[in-house]
């Protein structure tokens, strides 16, 4: 690391159907790659690293939309010292593709680590998911058997070597217009595919092929390994990161704009549930660009130079 380098904190979104996930790889398009290629063709970090300095700080799989997520990047001193961060931002988000959002960057501390967030907020549209039925007010109880601290395996891929013990500091109804469309989760941080598999057991709880109790049992006794399954990624945001120091802008509940799934009869046959499917898939990405313009509000000039 050079003595004429400085660290950024940039904060992004994207629509995750776009990309094989979030993490950079060989041969597909990734949100990391997109932006290492930005980077270097504005000549802002060298072609030649073998390691890439650009990190984020959420891992997301393919299919899943991002409101706001960040990472660092090391780039010349001598560059951010001639640059608004306004100009800097536009720079960056003109060469990146359109399901992808810079949205804004400040100058750090050299050891900031974007993975070391307060906490992270996520939402799952769960009246995507095939055959999904409100099920009233029981949900909240469902939703609190969630929260706390506690050996999350059993709704998770765990990765070798991974800790699962993890803290949910909330998890309630994601209400739009008055109507329950999905779950809001907080956590400190989450394990792979823990949100998903949460949505899933909530599924199940729904159909009633699964209990309450057998959600309380795969809490309380980790090492009784339980399958509840994955829900799918199209109907999960990242909906914010948050750090001691940079906290998760509000959104506009005029930016929400759900509508609601056929009710289930004899005409609303498969097909028309298909179809409300793809619109509701489209009324997701209109959510997050609304989300974006107002996020990436920048002030007309400003710099954080030392």
């Amino acid at each position: 690391m050079s003595d004429a380098e400085t660290r950024l904190h940039f904060r992004i979104g994207y629509l995750g159907d776009a990309f094989h996930g979030s993490q950079i790889q060989p041969d597909v398009r990734t949100v990391q790659g997109e932006l290492i290629l930005a980077f270097q063709k504005l000549g802002w970090i060298s072609k030649e690293e073998e390691e890439h300095n650009l990190v984020l700080s959420s891992r997301t799989d393919a299919g899943v939309h991002v409101r706001l997520n960040g990472g660092t990047v090391r780039v010349a001193r001598s560059l951010w010292d001639s640059i608004t961060p306004r100009k800097f931002v536009r720079a960056v988000d003109d060469l990146l593709p359109d399901e992808i959002s810079f949205l804004d960057v400040r100058e750090v501390e050299m050891d900031w680590n974007p993975r070391m967030a307060l906490h992270r907020i996520y939402r799952y549209r769960l009246e995507g998911i095939e055959f999904w039925n409100d099920p009233g007010e029981v949900f909240v109880e469902w939703l609190k058997l969630f929260e706390g601290t506690y050996d999350a395996r059993n709704f998770a891929r765990l990765e070798p070597g991974k800790n699962p013990i993890r803290t949910i500091l909330s998890c309630t109804p994601w209400v739009v217009d008055g109507r329950t469309v999905g779950f809001e989760i907080i956590g400190e941080a989450f394990l792979w595919n823990q949100v998903r598999r949460t949505a899933m057991a909530l599924h199940l709880l729904a159909l009633g092929e699964i209990t309450s109790e057998d959600v309380k049992r795969a809490i309380d006794e980790p090492d009784r390994e339980v399958d509840f399954g994955v829900a799918p990624p199209d109907w999960l945001i990242l909906w914010g990161v948050e750090w001691e120091d940079s906290p998760i802008p509000e959104s506009s509940e005029l930016n929400c704009r759900f509508s609601p799934a056929p009710i289930p009869s004899r005409e609303a046959e498969r097909t028309m549930r298909k179809r409300w499917r793809q619109a509701a898939r489209m009324e997701m990405k209109t959510l997050l660009y609304l989300e974006w313009m107002q996020l990436g509000l920048l002030p007309v000039a400003y710099h954080n130079s030392r």
